[in-house]
């Protein structure tokens, strides 16, 4: 009987070290796949972020100033209707090789998935499209609000209508849109009728619109598709600038031009 538990007892040491060497085989393996695993997606995510870049934007220009749509004035008062703010921004898309292939040239192009990221105090913003002709001036077409994406034309034609929405297939003008912020002030009567009203952004500091209650913010998505079917997306990060280093749109305008890094990363 003694003997039996001896035996017994034997096996069931035999066993669980059994069990703790499969147990620390299995783990092993494990730990060597999951490493494996974890060295390919590293591999995977250093090639994807180096994959060389085919559509970047380098360069945005922006034009800021200020005016009133209606204007009525007497001989003791001057009163506008919807002052409002507008920016001016054009986009140049580098294709970065001066020789033109189906991989560095454009197909279709549209902006999409627009956010006001930071709201103004005052005023009610929207994003047009601004044709490159009209590029600095105060007239905006309520027939070029932008809803919910902006699609452009693509062309290698040489002469074409700049007015609509678009695009050389050689990257060769920019992507022109305009941040308007309307209502910032209506119904508003000044009473100073010796000093000449000037409808640019000193207009904004004669109705008393402080600069921080318009700051706002933007993002959208810029998708390509090239002549040969890759596509390409980026988002765009903007805050509308009003204030510079030297000058702010209280002197009547402000153009400032930004070198940024907007990448395009393929994901088709």
């Amino acid at each position: 009987m003694k003997k039996k538990n001896i035996i017994c007892g034997y096996y069931i040491i035999l066993i669980i070290s059994l069990i703790l060497i499969l147990t620390f085989v299995f783990q092993n393996i494990y730990d060597k796949l999951l490493q494996k695993k974890n060295f390919e997606n590293s591999i995977i995510s250093f090639a994807k972020n180096n994959e060389e870049i085919v559509f970047k934007i380098k360069k945005i220009v922006f034009f800021s100033s200020s005016d009133s749509k209606n204007k009525t004035s007497s001989n003791t008062n001057f009163t506008i209707q919807n002052l409002y703010t507008y920016t001016d921004i054009a986009l140049f898309i580098d294709n970065i090789s001066e020789e033109n292939t189906v991989k560095n040239t454009l197909k279709k192009v549209k902006i999409t998935n627009i956010k006001i990221s930071k709201e103004p105090i005052y005023g009610k913003p929207n994003l047009y499209y601004k044709s490159i002709n009209n590029f600095s001036k105060s007239e905006f077409d309520i027939n070029n609000l932008i809803q919910q994406e902006l699609v452009f034309d693509v062309t290698s034609e040489d002469n074409v209508d700049l007015s609509k929405p678009v695009l050389y297939n050689n990257c060769a003008n920019p992507i022109t849109i305009s941040y308007i912020n309307q209502n910032i002030k209506s119904d508003y009567t000044m009473l100073d009728t010796e000093n000449p009203i000037i409808y640019n952004g000193k207009l904004l500091q004669r109705c008393g619109i402080s600069i921080s209650s318009i700051q706002a913010s933007i993002s959208f998505d810029i998708e390509i598709e090239n002549n040969k079917n890759e596509r390409y997306k980026t988002t765009i990060y903007l805050d509308i600038p009003y204030v510079d280093a030297e000058k702010s749109i209280y002197d009547g305008s402000l153009v400032i031009t930004k070198d940024v890094e907007f990448n395009f990363y393929r994901y088709e």
